[in-house]
């Protein structure tokens, strides 16, 4: 399956086998396997764990992208600047959450695709 397909699938919270099925049913609620194909979401106990790594480097590369831009590049005091990039690693992880989880999935199915899913 093309990298495209499932980047596009997990962006838009769906199975990343078939891109029908929703991922969540709440909001901090993984379904256990999709409604459409039946695939299993989570492999194995702590298989979301990866989703974290994604989480956390895009909260890190952001910050260390933007902050010494607005420092140098505008001028920015540097108090300001602590103080919104507290809000922002405190905020943006949360709010990332079902993406990180989706992007995990999806790397996952690319990197290991479920073949027969009603075998589980």
């Amino acid at each position: 399956m093309r990298i495209r397909k499932i980047f596009l699938r997990s962006l838009s919270l769906r199975c990343p086998v078939c891109g029908k099925g929703k991922l969540y049913s709440g909001w901090f609620r993984t379904n256990d396997r999709c409604s459409n194909c039946n695939a299993k979401y989570a492999r194995e106990p702590g298989f979301f764990i990866g989703s974290i790594y994604i989480n956390y480097g895009l909260t890190t590369l952001i910050v260390a992208i933007l902050f010494p831009i607005a420092l140098f590049g505008y001028g920015v005091p540097n108090n300001t600047l602590l103080y919104w990039a507290l809000g922002f690693v405190l905020l943006f992880p949360v709010l990332f959450f079902h993406t990180a989880r989706s992007l995990w999935l999806g790397f996952d199915q690319f990197v290991d695709p479920r073949q027969d899913q009603d075998e589980e």
